[in-house]
């Protein structure tokens, strides 16, 4: 058998059975006492009792036997529809017991992941974080939720997923200390002549942005290293006499060992943003972690 029972009649009997007494239940409900005696009306024929009649003292209503019966579950009930309802966007990281997985390339999971983990392990410490590598398919599992975040500067706007621009960064040229050609200004002449290291996530390109620029002006420089990770990019130039650009804001983090200076061309700067699905714009565990991504990037500087 089907009840034909909704929150606002659930709630109407709890305030009653609170107030016990119609004016101040309505009140409290924000509704007239018309408005309540017309759920009152309805909630008397759903469990077939009158479940409230007039005090002897004329004043307030004196809840019957079957009313009193519901009252034990009824807190209860309506604790579980709030969870229901507001749920999504109540999160309490100390408590929680939540996997956040973020697809980001490595080149930004340098920048970032650092200060991202320890900001969310110091508050939630059973909140697991994955960091994964953007695939072809990687908008499809923002909708399903595969992965809650994707950190990118390459993704175009589009109808399902939101966007925030985290930062803006620039280019930057490093060699090694002590590298021969001195450590003066670099001159577009002698960057084109000098040997360079690109990285090629692909695997064995020799060919990147830089070189789309440099054709783009007739030149060409002699890129003889390809790498497939960032990781390897401080030992490499240490150990020979390459060149390597790169995001500022990656090459300072090896500023002790490296030489950085601006590279001889105009580069448009590298821009990165934070994408998600709408899906889950509104989810409580969901917002702390784009707060913390956030407050992760103001700490950069």
């Amino acid at each position: 058998m089907t009840v034909d029972i909704d929150h606002g009649l659930l709630m109407a009997l709890d305030a009653l059975l609170k107030e016990r007494n119609v004016t101040k239940a309505a009140l409290n409900l924000g509704i007239t006492q018309s408005s309540l005696s017309a759920r009152l009306t309805r909630l008397r024929a759903v469990f077939a009792d009158p479940l409230f009649v007039t005090a002897t003292s004329g004043r307030g209503v004196v809840p019957t036997p079957r009313a009193l019966e519901l009252q034990e579950d009824l807190a209860g009930l309506l604790d579980h529809i709030d969870r229901m309802v507001v749920g999504r966007r109540s999160f309490h990281p100390k408590d929680a017991r939540r996997t956040f997985v973020i697809a980001i390339r490595e080149n930004p999971a340098y920048i970032l992941a650092p200060g991202l983990v320890a900001r969310i392990m110091e508050v939630a410490p059973n909140v697991r974080l994955a960091f994964v590598h953007p695939t072809w398919n990687t908008r499809e599992k923002l909708e399903s939720g595969e992965i809650d975040l994707l950190i990118s500067g390459s993704e175009g706007e589009t109808v399902d997923l939101m966007k925030r621009r985290l930062f803006q960064d620039h280019f930057m040229t490093a060699q090694r200390n002590g590298h021969p050609r001195g450590d003066g200004p670099l001159d577009l002449d002698t960057y084109c002549d000098l040997t360079h290291l690109v990285i090629s996530t692909d695997g064995g390109g020799f060919s990147g942005h830089v070189d789309g620029l440099l054709a783009a002006l007739g030149r060409t420089r002699k890129v003889m290293v390809s790498i497939p990770n960032y990781a390897l990019v401080p030992t490499i130039l240490s150990n020979s006499d390459c060149l390597c650009t790169l995001s500022s804001r990656l090459l300072l983090r090896f500023s002790h060992d490296l030489d950085l200076f601006d590279p001889p061309l105009d580069l448009p700067p590298l821009e990165l943003s934070a994408l998600w699905h709408r899906r889950n714009h509104e989810d409580g565990g969901h917002i702390w972690l784009r707060e913390r991504l956030y407050e992760t990037v103001a700490n950069l500087g």
